[in-house]
C-alpha cells in the first residue's frame, strides 16, 4: 500500500495567527483530496491553537476519504470524537509549550488508562492507532492494549545528519514496521517527512500509509496545495517496492 494523509494543520496555523478567515484548512483539505490524498489529518489541541472544533464539524461532512483526528487521551477529546465520528483517531501525547509533538506516547506508563480508552473508542466504530516512538517494546504494547494500529514516529530519522546516523534510525522503522505486521497492527509513519528524505521511509514495504503534513503545505506555498500533494504522493509510490 501507499497511502499517503495530508495533514492540514498548518493551514490553520496561519489563519490564526490573525484570527481571520482564510486560509481555511477545509479548503485545503478539499484540494488535497482532489489531488489523490488517501486522507485528511487535523489535530485538534487542548489549547486550539490551529485547528478549531468548526474545522473538524465541517471536514467530517465534507472529506470522503478517511478522516483522522489527532488528539490526546483526555475525558475532552474522548466526547468529542465520540460526537464527532472520525474515521480514525490517534492518539498523541499533547504539552501546551511544544511547537508539534516532540515525541511519541508512552505506551508503557500509560497502560491502564490505554486499555479502558481505547476499546471505547473502536466500540463507537473509530479505528484507533497510537503514535509512538521507535521501541519493540512499544509496538507490543500496542498490541496488548488492542489497538488497531500504530504510527511509528519518524522524528529522529528526519533530523538525522550523518549517513550511519540515518541508517540506524531507518533501521529501527524498519524492525518497529515488521514487528507490528506481525502483530497484526495497521502501520503508519509520520513526522518530519519530506520531500528529501520520504523516499527511502517509503521503501520499507510493511508501513501502510504516511502522514505527513508540514512539508506539504510549506510547498504549497510556491507550487499549491494540488501539486504539492501529487508530488509527495509520486515519491511515495515511486519509492515502494514491487
Amino acid at each position: 500500500m501507499s497511502r499517503l494523509s495530508v495533514n492540514v494543520d498548518h493551514v490553520a496555523t496561519v489563519r490564526q495567527a490573525r484570527l481571520s478567515n482564510e486560509p481555511d484548512p477545509v479548503i485545503a483539505a478539499g484540494l488535497a483530496e482532489i489531488a489523490g490524498a488517501d486522507g485528511i489529518t487535523v489535530h485538534l489541541r487542548e489549547d486550539r491553537r490551529h485547528i478549531q472544533d468548526r474545522d473538524l464539524y465541517i471536514l467530517r461532512k465534507t472529506v470522503k476519504v478517511r478522516l483522522n483526528l489527532e488528539m490526546a487521551a483526555t475525558k475532552e477529546m474522548f466526547e468529542k470524537a465520540l460526537e464527532v465520528k472520525p474515521d480514525m483517531v490517534t492518539l498523541v501525547p499533547e504539552k501546551r509549550q511544544e511547537l508539534t509533538t516532540e515525541g511519541g506516547l508512552d505506551v508503557k506508563t500509560n497502560l491502564d488508562h490505554l486499555k479502558r480508552f481505547v476499546p471505547m473508542l473502536m466500540d463507537a466504530g473509530i479505528a484507533v492507532n497510537l503514535f509512538v516512538d521507535l521501541s519493540l517494546e512499544s509496538v507490543k504494547a500496542c498490541h496488548r492494549i488492542g489497538s488497531t494500529g500504530i504510527e511509528l514516529h519518524t522524528g529522529r530519522y528526519a533530523e538525522a545528519k550523518k549517513e550511519d546516523e540515518i541508517e540506524a534510525e531507518l533501521k529501527r522503522i524498519q524492525d518497529s514496521a515488521i514487528l507490528s505486521k506481525r502483530l497484526g497492527l495497521k502501520t503508519h509513519a509520520g513526522h518530519g517527512l519530506d520531500y528529501a528524505n520520504v523516499s527511502k521511509v517509503a521503501a520499507i514495504r510493511e508501513i501502510d500509509e504516511f502522514a505527513i503534513g508540514f512539508s506539504i503545505i510549506a510547498r504549497s506555498i510556491y507550487a499549491g496545495i494540488p501539486e504539492a500533494v501529487k508530488e509527495m504522493k509520486r515519491l511515495i509510490v515511486s519509492s515502494r517496492p514491487l
